[in-house]
């Protein structure tokens, strides 16, 4: 069989193991794997920014919290600030996030392209378009502007993974694992992925309530299968 240096995000809502089958198959999966975390914790990051660290480090210190979960939650959005001193500062600490974010998301993908030079398949643990396709992209309301750039370097610019599979299960199993969110968060996040299944493709689904050996298998049979057609598939588009 062919070693072939596709790539492939592992997407699903918090609590889905993600992480957990990501590193195993890494480790003692037949395909020759790199594990590549492209989410927005900083805490689970594999590889980061010397200034996403430092930004961390002061964040700790503050005594606030990191972007940690992804996409904003809605039930937790901040009001417009009053005052146009408010607004500006406001409007100058968004324009340097995104700075801080588009660069972090660029670094992981040079990190990635590295990887696959070498010959590996790179394995994603979650994927900032899959993220925030819902959110920045999507999304029909009015956005502010550092999210509306985020948003169009998402979908125009940025490059998407070869293959996505959705790791899924109930709302309520995902949150008897980890505990962390709300049922509802959960579920919405659920329902943002499985739209997703709809305009993405290649995209496959397996069923995370499964035991998670079984979980393990089914990923390897979809790689494998990719991996079959990854070539000839490639050639007939190149052609």
């Amino acid at each position: 069989m062919r070693s072939l240096n596709f790539s492939v995000a592992l997407i699903g809502a918090d609590g889905a193991g993600k992480t957990t089958v990501g590193l195993e198959l890494e480790r003692s999966g037949p395909i020759r794997i790199k594990y590549l975390y492209m989410g927005s914790n900083p805490e689970a990051a594999s590889h980061s920014l010397p200034t996403t660290r430092l930004l961390r480090a002061l964040q700790r210190r503050l005594g606030s919290d990191a972007d940690r979960h992804g996409p904003p939650d809605p039930s937790r959005a901040k009001p417009r600030p009053k005052g146009a001193l408010r607004r500006a500062l406001a409007s100058c600490k968004a324009g340097l996030g995104l700075c801080q974010r588009l660069s972090e998301e660029w670094y992981r993908q040079a990190v990635a392209a590295s990887y696959r030079w070498r010959g590996f398949v790179v394995l994603y643990d979650r994927h900032f378009y899959s993220d925030y396709y819902a959110h920045d992209i999507a999304q029909s309301g009015a956005l502010p502007l550092a999210r509306r750039i985020h948003g169009w370097v998402l979908e125009r610019l940025y490059p998407r993974p070869d293959l996505t599979i959705l790791l899924d299960a109930p709302a309520a199993v995902l949150f008897a694992r980890k505990g962390e969110g709300t049922l509802e968060l959960l579920e919405q996040r659920r329902r943002e992925y499985l739209e997703l299944a709809l305009r993405e493709s290649p995209f496959a689904v397996v069923d995370a309530s499964q035991p998670r050996a079984a979980v393990v298998e089914q990923v390897i049979e979809i790689l494998r299968e990719f991996q079959s057609q990854a070539g000839p598939l490639r050639r007939a588009h190149a052609g």
